[in-house]
C-alpha cells in the first residue's frame, strides 16, 4: 500500500491519474496494524458504514509505524520516540480515503479536524484519550507541549521583537526569536542538535525534521533555563494559544490539495537566515491563526 501510493503521480495514457490497487489481504480484527493494514482497515470501515471519525481513531489506536514514506514524502508520526503527531496520521488516512473513496469523509468535517483539531461530534479530551489509548495519549501530550507550545512560544517572541523593533543586524524576527528564547543563535542550536542526535543536517531541512528540532528545543529549554523562566515562558505560550484558539473559528478557507512541502533553508542562518514558506495545510493553518493572534492585539474580546 505505502509503495502503491507512490504511483499516484503516474498518469495513464488517457491523461487521468492512475489509481493504485488496494490491499486485498486479511486485516486482523484486533491488535496492532502496520501502515498497509491500517489504511485498508480505515477504508473497509468506511465502506461498511462506520462513521469516519470513530473509524479513524480506531486505526490510530492500533497503528504501529513511527514513520513512513508515501509518494516521496516523509510522514514522521513519532518524534524522539515519545511525541506523537496524531493529526499528521489523521491527514495520512484522510488522504487515502480521498483517493480511493472520495466523499465518504465529509470535506468540511475533515478540514475542521485537520486545521483546528475540532472533532466532528464535539468529543472532548477524555473521550479522545479513551479512543486512542493511554500510551498514545501520553505521547500526544508530549507533542502538544513539546512542539505546539514551543512553536507558540517562538511566535510570541517573534511578535514581541517585531513590536519592539529590536531586531539586530540583518536577521529576521523569526530567527532572532531563537536567541531570545534559548539564549543561543539558531545556527548554534542546530549544530548542538545535530551533534546530540547524531544526524547530518544539510543546507535544507524538511518540515518533519524541523518539528523534530523543535521538540529537541523544548527539552533543551527545560534542562537549561531557570525553572521560573520555564514557567513564565510556558504561561506566555499557552496564553497566545488561547488567543489563537478564540480566533480559529474565523478561519474559513478551502481545504488545500495534499501538501507538497519545500525544505526549510538553513544554509546561511545568520546572514540572514531564510526559511522557505511551507505549503502544507499545517503551515497554512498556522499562518491563518497567526493572523488571528494579530487581530486579537488590535481587536480584543471583551
Amino acid at each position: 500500500m505505502t509503495a502503491d501510493l507512490e504511483h499516484i503521480a503516474r498518469v495513464a495514457e488517457d491523461g487521468e491519474p492512475e489509481i493504485p490497487p488496494r490491499f486485498d489481504g486479511p486485516i486482523p480484527a484486533e491488535g496492532p496494524l502496520d501502515p498497509t493494514e491500517g489504511v485498508e482497515a480505515f477504508l473497509r470501515a468506511l465502506e461498511s458504514g462506520v462513521a469516519w471519525y470513530p473509524a479513524l481513531l480506531d486505526v490510530i489506536a492500533r497503528w504501529t509505524a513511527a514513520d513512513e514514506i508515501v509518494d516521496g514524502r516523509v510522514y514522521r508520526y513519532l518524534l524522539g520516540g515519545e511525541a506523537f503527531d496524531w493529526l499528521l496520521l489523521a491527514q495520512r488516512l484522510v488522504e487515502a480515503a480521498d483517493l480511493w473513496l472520495p466523499g465518504l469523509v465529509p470535506p468540511a468535517e475533515a478540514e475542521r479536524l485537520l486545521f483546528a483539531g475540532l472533532a466532528p461530534g464535539g468529543e472532548d479530551e477524555a473521550e479522545f484519550a479513551r479512543a486512542i489509548g493511554p500510551q498514545k495519549h501520553r505521547a500526544h501530550l508530549n507533542y502538544q507541549y513539546g512542539v505546539v507550545v514551543e512553536e507558540a512560544l517562538l511566535l510570541a517572541a517573534e511578535l514581541e521583537l517585531q513590536k519592539a523593533g529590536s531586531i539586530s543586524g540583518a536577521r529576521t524576527a523569526d530567527i532572532e526569536a531563537y536567541e531570545r528564547v534559548y539564549g543561543k543563535p539558531l545556527d548554534e542550536l542546530l549544530a548542538t542538535y545535530a551533534e546530540e542526535a547524531d544526524i547530518q543536517l544539510g543546507a535544507s531541512v524538511d518540515l518533519e525534521d524541523w518539528r523534530g528540532f523543535t521538540y529537541w528545543c523544548s527539552k533543551y529549554r527545560f534542562r537549561t533555563a531557570e525553572p521560573a523562566r520555564v514557567a513564565s515562558d510556558t504561561r506566555k505560550s499557552l496564553a497566545l494559544l488561547s488567543t489563537m484558539d478564540r480566533h480559529r473559528r474565523r478561519v474559513t478557507r478551502k481545504r488545500p490539495e495534499p501538501p507538497r512541502e519545500e525544505p526549510i533553508d538553513i544554509g546561511r542562518v545568520s546572514e540572514p537566515a531564510q526559511r522557505t514558506a511551507q505549503t502544507s495545510m499545517w503551515e497554512r493553518a498556522k499562518r491563518a491563526r497567526t493572523r488571528g493572534a494579530a487581530e486579537a492585539e488590535t481587536d480584543p474580546e471583551p
